[in-house]
């Protein structure tokens, strides 16, 4: 440790060389003795610790400052627990350690031996497979120490699996960063958006001046961003973070010839990685996650069948526009009430009614409904592949009549009314929604696809959220030790009155809260 100490003083001696530093300096070599700090805490600590207020500290006032931040007790209190000097861990503590207090399943004296290379500091120390207090307590500041599991940092799914096995990370009104009526569109929340790993977005496209198509929130006073700029944006962000595909879901508004302005900057701008016709592998079926590395697919209401499409590969499209049918929304919110109860009354009652359920349905299709027409330009629909739009109107008429590249957006307030759950993708809305998106979406690599469980993969489950099962429940226990760089209560306080909340979501009889008292304690759930 005599080594190590030397060292420290000597990089701390060569900074204060010139004299006094000041914040932005006590940061930087704060970083370079390999001590993580938020830059806040930094500058609290820093006017705590400048006895003269002139913004500049002398040597002594660092040391004072790093003895502060690097100090804690309850850290050395866990290694003193191991050692069995108080001042080295052996190979076999560390062992110990790892198994005990972390729960590592797969241990073994290799990976201990991994550790202390990477985190110890002291050569001679290094070279003994021994660890210094100060190797454990960078091992325990880094990322492998986090709660997130390390092996989910990478893609390890089954990524071969059809594409409607997945939950994919999608967004609402992508290209708006603030208020959804009068606020500003911006590049901004498309390309935070895929930083993020998003695969799904959303472009509402209207007619715009000069024949080009823009991008706004329609019949608001949102501001309008050009469609071409908003591809562009798109097409140099969109596998930076994840090489999955990414589905962009036009609500498309435009008439026909700006549609076909649409199509043209689409093949311009992505070229190659459009997804422009079927994959040979898949002209029946979805195709996997896998399949659609790096492609770039379009979701938008479609005109004829995959087929058709294909055999008009090539030809001049330009000028050809065909009729799109569809229910109105008012006509469809009825049938959805009605299909809703017919879905809970297949759930509860026998094979029998469920097929009086389905002709019921079948039924429905033949009497006379209000439609609304809508013309479709063929150059942008044929560019719609395993994506087509589809009004959603039941899950029984999906069931019996949707077909594999067809798909549904469904409203916010029928959503909750399908699943008993507030639903909300609004990137740039931070808070509990958003928390669960990011939070789910950080697995598998943050590839913004996570593969669903078995029972909801499997067409024949019967899987109930609110109906609870036999099983054998587990019970969770965390023991909250300390925080460190915690906010502070106010600016003239010197007190951090932090609560920690600690919640499940899940299905109904899973769900639990627990939040402790300023003080922190032990919570128990099960």
């Amino acid at each position: 440790m005599e080594i190590r100490k030397q060292n420290i003083h000597s990089e701390i001696q060569d900074e204060f060389r010139g004299g006094k530093i000041n914040v932005e300096k006590t940061q930087k070599l704060l970083e370079k003795l390999d001590v993580q700090c938020n830059t806040i805490h930094v500058k609290h600590i820093f006017k705590d610790n400048d006895r003269l207020k002139q913004g500049r500290i002398t040597i002594e006032e660092f040391r004072a400052i790093y003895r502060t931040i690097v100090h804690r007790q309850e850290i050395i209190e866990i290694f003193n627990a191991y050692s069995e000097n108080r001042k080295i861990l052996l190979e076999n503590n560390l062992v110990q350690f790892l198994t005990q207090e972390q729960y590592a399943v797969e241990m073994s004296r290799t990976i201990a031996i991994e550790i202390i290379q990477k985190y110890e500091p002291i050569d001679e120390v290094r070279r003994e497979r021994q660890m210094s207090f100060e190797g454990f307590a960078r091992y325990m500041d880094s990322p492998e120490c986090l709660l997130f599991k390390h092996e989910c940092k990478r893609v390890y799914q089954d990524m071969t699996h059809p594409l409607n096995d997945y939950f994919i990370s999608s967004s609402h009104n992508t290209y708006l960063i603030s208020d959804q009526l009068v606020g500003p569109s911006d590049i901004w929340g498309y390309v935070s958006a895929l930083v993020k790993g998003c695969r799904c977005l959303e472009i509402d496209c209207w007619d715009g001046a000069q024949n080009e198509p823009v991008v706004y929130h329609g019949y608001t006073l949102t501001s309008k961003l050009l469609f071409k700029t908003v591809i562009q944006a798109i097409n140099k962000y969109a596998f930076m973070t994840s090489d999955y595909p990414v589905v962009l879901s036009l609500e498309n508004h435009c008439s026909p010839s700006q549609q076909e302005v649409l199509a043209d900057h689409l093949q311009t701008i992505f070229g190659e990685s459009l997804l422009a016709d079927i994959l040979d592998d898949y002209p029946d079926k979805l195709p996997s996650p896998e399949a659609l590395k790096f492609k770039i697919l379009v979701k938008n209401k479609k005109i004829g069948t995959l087929k058709e499409t294909h055999e008009r590969k090539g030809s001049d499209k330009r000028g050809k526009v065909e009729e799109w049918e569809e229910p109105d929304d008012e006509e469809e919110e009825d049938e959805f009430k009605d299909s809703t109860a017919s879905d809970n009354f297949s759930l509860k009652d026998n094979q029998d009614k469920e097929t009086e359920v389905k002709k019921a349905i079948s039924s429905k299709l033949f009497k006379k409904k209000k439609t609304r027409k809508l013309k479709i330009a063929l150059a942008l629909s044929d560019l719609v592949i395993y994506t087509k739009a589809e009004k959603f109107r039941s899950f029984q008429h999906s069931r019996l009549y949707q077909q594999f590249n067809e798909n549904n957006s469904i409203g916010e307030s029928r959503a909750r009314k399908l699943s008993k759950l507030k639903v909300a993708l609004n990137f740039q809305t931070a808070g509990l929604p958003m928390d669960l998106q990011n939070g789910k979406f950080l697995d598998n690599g943050a590839s913004g696809y996570i593969l669903k469980p078995q029972f909801l993969r499997d067409a024949q489950s019967n899987f109930n959220p609110n109906i609870i099962r036999d099983g054998n429940p587990t019970t969770l226990t965390i023991r909250l030790i300390s925080g460190i760089q915690l906010p502070l209560n106010s600016a003239s306080s010197n007190k951090a009155d932090t609560s920690v909340i600690i919640e499940v979501f899940g299905v109904p009889n899973d769900q639990t809260k627990q939040q402790t008292r300023a003080q922190i304690h032990q919570c128990f759930w099960k």
